[in-house]
């Protein structure tokens, strides 16, 4: 830390309790009281150097009060301490300038009006320089006077002290460190060995490591809140990029927040809010609060630029401090702007409302989703269009890449996880599953891994209750896997059974159509072979037309077993109108519906796989594998 060395004369100050004493040889002539201090001086030291204790010691002289008087200064920045540092350079006795007590020489020597219109180089003038030349000038010093500044106010920012170090602070993060090379590079880290760097030709036989962009957020975390707001107002008036307004703000949060980051213990240095009292005291419920407001409403407005962790931890955090309706409302949106970046765990927030007794809060997920589908509208959408086949889907990439099945796909798995509470009442759990747009979702698999754990925790639901929530999906939807546990789930109505069973067999109808399609394109590809039309490759066409035979074959035998399927299915139908009540023989329906059914499925199966030389029992195993969806 820089200093200046001011006077020449060996200290002359003692102090004896609460008093201070000046060791001249001489009686002391004048006393002042500051704070809870007593100074015992000379006028003349003091009188040719301050304008105003010139003329308060004239008071004194008018009113001829024997043994001299007492002079009040109750007003006096920095108190005590800073007026014994202001009196031993009326004295001329040695004395430092550094970065930790320049605010309060600075301030007290202005207060006291020690001008050069009373003395050559007095002691504002002197500040002046030191503050400007010095301090200024370096990172380090300049943080340690700001932080400073906080008990001298509204002096300091009365005398431009703390717009100055500001201004600097903010003109410093602003400028590319590498631009300023070693001097500049005050908050870099020293590494040794791995190499040296060179400065003014001499190896300094250490290297210092390429700074980031987050160099300072270490270094003006010490702030108090109020200091910090202004630094980070004027960054962002100068145009510092977002992510890194929004990186500081996440990094002084943490600091004072225990509950954003609860796996780490907190230092004696960060647990407390400098604007809000002093000593080794965890900040209290009051200050988190105002903490927690104050960032939100620092946070820049831009999507995706603060993390969406620490978004949820803000907003816990607000839940549990009881913050104001209006921060947490801001940062609902804030959430729900980048809902496709969440995770599972962050949405899991537990409900901290007395009124509810739910173990997660539903209802602010919900409010976050609506933001989130309100945000994706505006922006024209940002799912496959509703009138888009999966096919089409398909055909169009990936569709977990678009954000609104991301979003889809994330609300599905958090219904799963708030399914088993028992408290969650059935609109709560059906406003949630059917906010999200049909189109979003590829695949209804995870809606009904959801419902079907909903109807396990919940089997007092009536059938009408149980068939309005299965009506939140489409049978169309489900994958062979999923349509396989719902063929054989009893908790699902008969009516979802039968249309789980007709779009299965749809679905195998459409997929041998394609087969069918392909082995007519095999086969117009003969007549090219037997005209004499030579490929590029024989050996190539020879191989295609054996396949052709075999493929053949395998066809011929699909269709038989296709035909024997829509046997099989016309005797179900009118079964399955003969049945008055399906609570009676519901275990034959079952079997006849699901296990037999499955079987020909099977059957079908495994005639086209005996046709390509493969064993049929892989196949038939695949079926009896535990489902992923049991509840």
């Amino acid at each position: 830390m820089a200093c200046m060395k001011l006077g020449s004369k060996q200290d002359a100050f003692q102090r004896q309790g609460q008093a201070w004493f000046c060791t001249t040889g001489l009686p002391s002539d004048v006393t002042l009281e500051v704070g809870d201090m007593t100074f015992h001086l000379h006028m003349f030291p003091l009188l040719s150097r301050s304008g105003l204790l010139e003329r308060l010691i004239g008071q004194l002289s008018n009113e001829e009060e024997e043994g001299g008087g007492v002079i009040k200064l109750r007003d006096i920045p920095g108190g005590a301490k800073a007026f014994e540092l202001v009196a031993r350079f009326c004295y001329g006795v040695k004395l430092e300038l550094t970065a930790v007590n320049i605010v309060y020489i600075y301030c007290a020597a202005n207060y006291l009006e020690m001008t050069e219109e009373y003395g050559e180089a007095n002691l504002v003038s002197q500040a002046e320089v030191f503050l400007n030349q010095v301090v200024l000038r370096s990172w380090k010093d300049c943080v340690r006077a700001l932080q400073t500044c906080e008990d001298v106010l509204p002096q300091a920012g009365d005398l431009g002290i703390v717009k100055r170090c500001i201004d600097s602070l903010a003109t410093k993060a602003c400028t590319d460190p590498n631009l300023f090379g070693w001097p500049m590079m005050e908050h870099g880290s020293m590494q040794s060995p791995g190499g040296s760097v060179l400065w003014n030709g001499i190896s300094t036989g250490a290297r210092l490591r390429n700074p980031s962009s987050d160099w300072w957020y270490e270094d003006v975390s010490a702030l108090s809140l109020n200091l910090y707001k202004r630094l980070i107002a004027v960054m962002t008036s100068r145009g510092v990029k977002p992510e890194i307004i929004a990186g500081s703000l996440t990094y002084y949060a943490k600091r004072y927040l225990p509950g954003l980051n609860r796996r780490q213990s907190i230092s004696e240095n960060s647990t407390r809010l400098v604007s809000m009292g002093s000593g080794p005291t965890a900040p209290s419920e009051d200050e988190q609060r105002v903490l927690v407001e104050e960032i939100e409403a620092l946070l820049p407005s831009e999507k995706g630029v603060t993390s969406t962790k620490f978004l949820f931890g803000l907003l816990r955090t607000a839940m549990i401090i009881n913050a104001s309706q209006n921060c947490k409302a801001n940062l609902e949106r804030r959430i729900g702007w980048q809902l496709d970046q969440a995770t599972l765990e962050d949405l899991l927030m537990p409900n901290f409302s007395y009124s509810v007794d739910t173990l997660y809060d539903v209802e602010c997920v919900q409010r976050i989703l609506e933001h989130f589908l309100k945000m994706d509208q505006a922006s024209g959408g940002g799912g496959i269009s509703p009138t888009c086949s999966i096919e089409d889907e398909r055909l169009m990439g990936s569709p977990s890449l678009t954000p609104i099945t991301t979003v889809a796909k994330l609300v599905d798995g958090y219904l799963a996880e708030v399914a088993p509470d028992i408290n969650l009442k059935l609109p709560k759990f059906q406003a949630l599953a059917a906010a999200v747009p049909e189109y979003a979702r590829p695949l209804d698999d995870g809606l009904y891994r959801a419902i079907d754990i909903y109807l396990k925790a919940h089997p007092w639901l009536s059938d009408s209750e149980r068939e309005q929530l299965c009506r939140l999906m489409d049978c169309q939807k489900l994958s062979l896997e999923a349509c396989t546990h719902a063929a054989q789930n009893e908790r699902l109505p008969l009516r979802v059974v039968v249309q789980v069973l007709f779009f299965e067999q749809l679905q195998l109808r459409t997929s041998i159509a394609g087969c069918f399609l392909v082995s007519d394109n095999l086969e117009g590809s003969r007549p090219l072979l037997r005209s004499g039309i030579a490929p590029s490759g024989e050996g190539g066409w020879v191989s295609a037309v054996k396949e052709n035979q075999v493929l053949k074959v395998g066809m011929d035998n699909m269709r038989m077993r296709v035909s024997e399927l829509e046997k099989e299915c016309s005797s179900m139908r009118q079964e399955i109108e003969k049945l008055g009540k399906p609570r009676g023989p519901w275990n034959n329906v079952s079997k006849r519906l699901g296990f037999r059914f499955k079987s020909q499925i099977c059957s079908a199966q495994e005639g086209s796989v005996r046709s390509h030389g493969r064993s049929p029992s892989s196949k038939h195993s695949k079926h009896k594998k535990s489902s992923s969806f049991d509840g």
